[in-house]
């Protein structure tokens, strides 16, 4: 992550690397959009790099900022590729994108279901397409992902699965954005955004690394017997018996003794 840069759509400014840290987005004196810690002037916004990524940070109560055309009033995380829109200026977040090279055989995950085309913007937003055998991106009926636009070329590009990465390629004069950069050919990996005509927003997914070991579950404890229950032992009522009939047997005797008298 600590090769993305900030790029100024207008070209009101030279690109702004982005290092670890913290990046204050200010409107100077003068009314131009500055970034830095020593830029004087009244704070939008703020981008912080850290391991977790590149986050967006909105003061409480501040308006007009937002990310690929979406308000953002707290957070955001962003990728390289985002369009975001401070105070009416367009910041464009970028990163390198690697140039085609030999590339391996598809090999035999070139069919796996789980490395896909995601839509995060414009008409195809929320849908996947499965990234395995060439995929035509173009307004024609035979395109695979389809683009309903009449000024969008019939065939536009070609994506194509190699092995752990996905080629793009173009077919026409127009150029694709891959990571906030126009470009013809690209080499595309787990995360990279690619956007076609500006609005439509896609981002390649991989699955994450090898899954787990599943582990088996614990033997279950053989079970054990109940322990047995104590044996009780009869009530000794014998003496008990003795004594009431020896009671009985004086209570008997005095009351005729006294009642002979």
């Amino acid at each position: 992550m600590s090769d993305l840069r900030l790029h100024f759509s207008n070209r009101q400014q030279a690109d702004h690397p982005l290092t670890p840290g913290v990046h204050r987005v200010v409107r100077q004196p003068n009314g131009v959009l500055g970034i830095g810690d020593g830029v004087p002037g009244v704070l939008l916004a703020q981008l912080c790099l850290d391991l977790r990524g590149l986050w967006l940070q909105v003061p409480v109560g501040a308006r007009g900022v937002h990310v690929n055309g979406r308000p953002v009033q707290r957070t955001a995380l962003l990728r390289a590729g985002d369009a975001m829109y401070v105070d009416g200026v367009e910041l464009l977040v970028q990163a390198p994108v690697r140039p085609p090279a030999p590339l391996p055989d598809p090999g035999e995950h070139a069919g796996d279901p789980r490395v896909v085309l995601r839509g995060v913007g414009g008409q195809h937003h929320g849908r996947s397409f499965t990234l395995g055998p060439p995929r035509l991106v173009g307004a024609s009926r035979e395109a695979d992902i389809r683009i309903d636009d009449p000024a969008f070329p019939a065939r536009h590009a070609l994506l194509e699965r190699h092995g752990d990465v996905v080629l793009l390629r173009s077919l026409g004069g127009e150029a694709s954005v891959v990571n906030g950069m126009a470009v013809r050919d690209a080499v595309l990996g787990p995360g990279d955004q690619v956007v076609f005509e500006g609005q439509h927003r896609f981002v390649v997914e991989f699955p994450a690394g090898g899954e787990p070991p599943k582990l088996a579950p614990p033997p279950r404890p053989e079970a054990e017997p109940a322990p047995a229950a104590p044996l009780q032992r009869p009530a000794k009522r014998l003496p008990w018996l003795l004594l009431a009939a020896a009671l009985l047997g004086l209570a008997l005797s005095a009351l005729l003794w006294f009642g002979a008298r």
